[in-house]
């Protein structure tokens, strides 16, 4: 061996000793369906491209087969933190209060030595606990105008609300220690309900029918009661204030529609910002009622609207994105970052004829998640290995070079990242949603085990199973549990579902 080839090896340990531990940015929507990330392939890709949120993809690695443990926002940002199920972490239900003071994993970063920061939704009722920085919304947040609430006080800033995370995320990455490794969770609001647009993109996709999904007019006759009385149509639960008709009339007799959001909304608008909303949707209201629209053309219209508004709120969002991964390649940042994209759940966009989350059916279980790391793995990536948001912690833990605690639930995705894929891992996932069946949206409680091809779904207040082969029925129409040429296959199911909820003691 020559002795410059053995001073180019000694130089390479060298500086792989002394390498600074990768910076870590979470970049985190709330309620972002994978079928509305072009990366993914749906039928809304060619339409409503996400070029920015595509390119985290092209660098790196998609996840095809990504869940939740518990499809409802603050439950799922519970589970990410702590890195378990909601029963084991406190967090079970939107309006819980998170304990703060519990094992998470941007604890164990801070205490490594990482500068950590959190900005943007929050949504877990108590303040944040092991960041050096943080400044997130109350609550929901609003879109337009919105408050952030600080360790100083809460203030309102002038703007829209994807822009203001995104340049105080800018901000925080700029003025950091260069020194120090960081860790930032940049949350967006959107798109969430009430899916309200920013002023440049009002009348985006104005001029583009989306295709309809074909379970818009689902009758729930192949599913059992949980299906049949949820409140989350398109058709029957959608408010004026969803729609952006205020302005023109309530068009049913709907006794449970409320003007809150909608008066929150424009009250915190500006004389300017009101006038262009306005200017911009009146006239689209005008049209509709002039139409005199069928019972069934008025659902067509109302998804449209819909679906319309919430990828114009996803716009935004990848408009920033672009934004964020342009600074960290000037700043010569991306170097040594890894970018992970996620959100707290999917969506129905329509299917079933739903909007919102909640259910173990599809739409809503699985989660987008891609995520690049730096010289690790192959550029454009994907895998079809179940992973599931408990596995964030132990992830970002192992990133780090952190060790991780033995009670978390999760299991690190390093090996994923790095282009493997362990004989052992997991065949199936775990999954419980515990809100109360007489809050919104009317959903029973329920827990179910899916594998590769079966799920298996107990809603336990109502003592009712549904099992679906996703094989043959990827939309989930028909239950199959009675049908008895599955017997021996719901049996086996039943059986690793206990398995399942020993291996997390689950009791509940």
């Amino acid at each position: 061996m020559s002795r410059i080839h053995l001073f180019l090896i000694l130089a390479g340990l060298l500086q792989s000793v002394h390498a600074k531990p990768p910076n870590i940015l979470w970049i985190f929507t709330d309620d972002h369906s994978h079928n509305a990330i072009s990366a993914y392939g749906s039928h809304l890709t060619d339409l409503a491209p996400t070029p920015n949120i595509d390119r985290i993809a092209e660098q790196g690695m998609l996840f095809r087969n990504s869940f939740v443990c518990n499809s409802i926002c603050g439950p799922s940002r519970a589970a990410i933190m702590t890195g378990k199920h909601s029963h084991a972490n406190g967090f079970r239900s939107n309006g819980d209060r998170f304990d703060g003071h519990q094992q998470t994993f941007p604890r164990l970063l801070q205490k490594a030595g990482y500068q950590t920061a959190v900005i943007g939704k929050w949504h877990l009722g108590t303040d944040p606990v092991g960041f050096d920085h943080w400044e997130i919304l109350p609550g929901q947040g609003h879109y337009y105008n919105p408050d952030f609430i600080t360790a100083k006080g809460t203030h309102r800033e002038p703007g829209y609300v994807t822009d203001l995370i995104t340049d105080k995320s800018l901000s925080w990455m700029k003025e950091r220690d260069p020194e120090r490794p960081f860790m930032l969770m940049l949350q967006h609001k959107a798109p969430h309900r009430e899916w309200s647009p920013a002023k440049r993109h009002l009348q985006l996709f104005d001029d583009v029918t989306f295709p309809e999904p074909p379970t818009l007019f689902d009758d729930y006759k192949g599913r059992g009661t949980a299906a049949k009385t949820q409140d989350m149509t398109i058709a029957r639960t959608m408010h004026p204030g969803d729609l952006k008709i205020n302005d023109v009339v309530d068009f049913e007799d709907k006794t449970h529609w409320t003007s809150r959001v909608t008066k929150n909304r424009m009250d915190r608008m500006t004389e300017t910002q009101t006038e262009d909303w306005w200017a911009a949707y009146s006239p689209k209201n005008k049209k509709m009622m002039e139409a005199n629209l069928s019972e069934k053309d008025l659902v067509r219209w109302k998804y449209q609207r819909y679906i319309k508004d919430y990828l114009r709120c996803i716009r935004a969002v990848d408009e920033n994105i672009g934004r964020v991964l342009d600074y960290l390649e000037e700043s010569g940042l991306a170097e040594n970052t890894v970018v992970m994209y996620s959100s707290d759940q999917s969506f129905y966009l329509g299917e079933h004829g739903w909007f919102d989350k909640r259910f173990m059916y599809e739409e809503s279980l699985r989660t987008p998640l891609i995520a690049y790391w730096p010289n690790h793995g192959t550029p454009g990536a994907e895998t079809e290995l179940m992973v599931q948001n408990i596995d964030m912690a132990q992830t970002f833990l192992e990133i780090a070079g952190v060790p991780f605690p033995g009670d978390m639930q999760g299991r690190s995705l390093v090996p994923l990242l790095n282009g493997k894929n362990p004989a052992d891992w997991r065949e199936s996932i775990y999954y419980q949603y515990h809100q109360d069946v007489n809050t919104v949206h009317h959903v029973y409680p329920h827990y179910g085990i899916r594998t590769g091809r079966y799920k298996l779904i107990y809603f336990n207040t109502l003592d009712e199973w549904e099992f679906y082969d996703l094989e043959k029925d990827p939309q989930e129409m028909t239950s199959q549990y009675a049908n008895p040429e599955y017997a021996g296959k719901v049996d086996e199911l039943k059986q690793q579902l206990t398995e399942l909820r020993a291996v997390y003691q689950a009791t509940e």
